[in-house]
């Protein structure tokens, strides 16, 4: 049993992929549903975050892409909860574990660090507070799932990497509904904006983890991590720069 098992091992070091629950070793599959619960969990907060940031909306345009979040990140959260359901995991308890609207003080200070077993990205924790504040978490945090995209739909588990090829473009469009957004604030509340973007930087920032984290290695062995945090921290900060240049702020 361990040398198939450390015949599994050195087939997704080699860049192999798995295609179904039953050929999966034990520290894989709790790696593999650690990744799930943090996606799902974290799109199930910012849904319910940004449900509340509907009535904010200054107008109908806006309203319909609070709307559209909300909806497909609901449904994003859905779409990985199947994946986690193919593994034993009890899809329907799972989703009503936690209150995904629940926040903390908006003072907070989380860092990366999970709460309470539940796995959400700590800036899920923290609350909006205003149109323009939940335009410029949206645009921050939508970037930053782009740069985390490419690693997702990477992974050796071919039937969740290709769940997040699917729901990649919509995350892409969610990020390019809040820069519209964003450009039309920097000509009508600039400085909120800013102060908003000062907020959530390092509050984003943290949701791609520690430097030099020692389970990087382990998690690129078995083929669900390709680039270290601080790499993917830097793409974003770079592709964070230009976006805010482009907007005037």
């Amino acid at each position: 049993m361990t040398s198939d098992v450390m015949q599994v091992e050195d087939y997704l070091a080699q860049g192999g992929v798995l295609t179904a629950p039953g050929n999966v070793p034990a520290r894989y599959r709790g790696e593999l549903l650690r990744l799930m619960g943090s996606f799902v969990d974290s799109q199930l907060a910012a849904s319910a975050g940004f449900a509340g940031a509907i009535n904010w909306a200054p107008g109908i345009k806006e309203r319909i892409a609070a709307s559209r979040i909300t909806l497909e990140k609901a449904d994003h959260a859905e779409r990985v909860l199947a994946v986690m359901g193919d593994f034993g995991t009890d899809t329907a308890r799972y989703q009503r574990q936690h209150d995904w609207a629940a926040r903390v003080a908006r003072d907070a200070d989380l860092g990366p660090a999970r709460q309470s077993g539940d796995m959400r990205l700590s800036v899920f924790h923290y609350p909006l507070s205003g149109w323009t504040d939940a335009v410029v978490m949206n645009v921050l945090q939508g970037l930053a799932t782009g740069v985390q995209m490419t690693e997702l739909t990477r992974l050796s588990y071919a039937p969740l990497a290709e769940t997040f090829r699917e729901i990649a473009p919509r995350e892409a469009r969610h990020a390019a509904l809040g820069l519209e957004g964003l450009a039309r604030l920097a000509g009508t509340d600039a400085a909120g904006a800013r102060a908003s973007i000062a907020y959530w930087t390092p509050r984003v920032a943290a949701g791609f983890g520690l430097s030099d984290s020692a389970r990087f290695a382990m998690l690129a062995q078995m083929g669900l991590r390709r680039r270290d945090n601080d790499a993917l921290r830097a793409e974003w900060q770079a592709l964070l720069a230009e976006k805010l240049a482009e907007c005037g702020l």
